[in-house]
């Protein structure tokens, strides 16, 4: 049986090239099979899963996130694909993936190493999806990777005015390069800048992109009146606090600030063919490749690396270690089978 290359984690803190055997979904004619040029780290959800952080991703664990690649077989329910066509799908890092649920032609135009970050921007986008945001509104955003700089790139091409929060310099400088309009220290006194910002009103929409429960206890306090605050990182890690100021911001007049949860996958996969359902995963994938397409989303000053993916062990350690030089991880696998 011919075997293909995939990275595994074997063990907390390990990840490792190597090959595993075709198994029969590769050769199950209702599967599509995809050979990938390229594949994207999701650093929050896959540094967890190395670290042994996540109940649903018991080690050895085969990460991946999202891909494009090129189809090699088509399935029997997918008449509209056709062999050698560059797709998008939610494919592993590996060399072959499958699926029957999720496949995206990708128009020739455009770059397939951008359009593989589409797979982060349908993390993002849920905030706006949740949101009851209108064009003009002033959004904050908590959180300046992939997902925290996306959804607020994708706030401001919606019409509002974007505050980019986070500590770190060189993800502060990225997302000025991106577009987004004003960009913060965390580590300052935020809500006497935002209200300087704001003329006094806070923010109608305040996001945390971060998963650290102690900034979305906190987050909140930048909301104005009848604002949101939207959960979009997975929260992780343990945090003791008192609830009693968090809960008041969301009771008490003078705030009445609604806590929204923006996990991706409270919206269905595939879209409504009939058009009731509004979103979708599927459309929203579209909706982020046409953007890029279009250079409304900004993905170059995200890139900051394109690397074997038998570099997988130094690319995981510079994630976890080296935050400002290490964000859009995108491994090639033109040199794997």
């Amino acid at each position: 049986m011919k075997n293909f290359s995939q990275i595994i984690f074997t063990k907390p803190g390990h990840a490792e090239l190597m090959d595993s055997p075709f198994s029969g979904e590769f050769t199950d004619t209702r599967s599509t099979v995809i050979k990938t040029e390229y594949s994207i780290v999701s650093p929050g959800t896959e540094l967890a899963c190395l670290g042994g952080k996540e109940s649903w991703a018991p080690l050895p664990f085969k990460p991946g996130y999202g891909s494009v690649g090129r189809v090699t077989q088509a399935g029997t329910d997918r008449p509209d694909l056709k062999v050698g066509q560059r797709v998008f799908t939610y494919g592993d890092h590996a060399a072959y993936s499958t699926t029957r649920v999720l496949t995206i032609p990708i128009k020739d135009g455009i770059d397939p190493i951008q359009a593989v970050f589409a797979r982060m921007a349908a993390v993002s986008i849920t905030a706006l999806r949740v949101s009851d945001v209108a064009l003009g509104d002033t959004v904050a955003v908590f959180g300046l990777g992939l997902v925290g700089n996306l959804a607020a790139q994708l706030f401001g091409l919606s019409g509002c005015e974007v505050i980019g929060i986070d500590p770190s310099p060189g993800r502060r400088a990225m997302a000025t390069r991106c577009g987004i309009a004003h960009v913060l220290d965390s580590n300052a006194s935020l809500p006497e800048s935002v209200r300087t910002l704001t003329e006094g009103r806070m923010c109608r929409t305040v996001v945390d992109a971060t998963g650290v429960p102690a900034v979305a206890e906190k987050a909140g306090s930048l909301a104005g009146r009848l604002g949101e605050l939207i959960l979009l990182g997975s929260p992780r890690g343990e945090h003791r606090a008192n609830l009693t100021d968090f809960l008041n911001q969301s009771h008490l007049w003078g705030n009445c600030v609604t806590v929204k949860g923006a996990h991706e996958w409270r919206l269905p996969i595939q879209e409504d063919p009939n058009g009731q359902g509004r979103f979708s995963i599927e459309g929203n994938i579209r909706t982020i490749l046409r953007l890029i397409e279009q250079g409304g989303l900004k993905i170059a000053p995200l890139l900051t690396h394109v690397i074997s993916p038998a570099e997988c062990q130094s690319v995981y350690s510079g994630l976890r270690d080296q935050k400002e030089s290490y964000t859009g991880v995108v491994f090639d696998w033109s040199q794997h089978n």
